[in-house]
């Protein structure tokens, strides 16, 4: 399977996850999905994703391992952080009266991770100043002087 291929099934489930109502119990796939979607980044970066663990959780060593030498990647360390967070409410306290809003708050924030990667491997420019998608809406005419 190309990563073509896959980060196709990654957006699709992603797409699905978030039209569906919010289930607590989508909170281990919605952790694996952003996992999935950092493994694409080491890949094309030439590595192996690492199996460690920061903090308790792989998704984090992945971002660790993703931005070695690449500043521009910290742009989505906080949207992994969230993702863990998110994943920590709804398994720590399945019952709580705000699970439901919490779960359908996951799936935005796993999608917005797997658009900024996505959008990275497309536009290494992407994150250089914000994570903003702008690199990838509008091509800049070289020609004009940047402001």
């Amino acid at each position: 399977m190309t990563h073509l291929h896959a980060l196709a099934d990654i957006s699709q489930r992603l797409n699905q996850l978030t039209a569906q109502p919010a289930q607590p119990s989508d909170a281990a796939e919605l952790l694996a999905l952003g996992e999935q979607s950092l493994e694409h980044w080491v890949r094309a970066k030439g590595k192996e994703p690492t199996q460690d663990l920061r903090e308790g959780y792989r998704l984090l060593a992945l971002h660790r391992q993703g931005a070695d030498k690449d500043p521009s990647f910290n742009a989505c360390r906080e949207t992994c952080r969230e993702l863990v967070y998110h994943y920590n409410l709804l398994t720590l306290e399945p019952e709580h009266p705000e699970s439901a809003q919490r779960a359908r708050m996951m799936p935005l924030v796993a999608n917005h991770l797997f658009l900024f990667i996505s959008g990275k491997l497309e536009s290494q420019e992407l994150g250089d100043f914000c994570c903003a998608s702008r690199p990838l809406r509008e091509k800049v005419d070289e020609t004009l002087p940047v402001q």
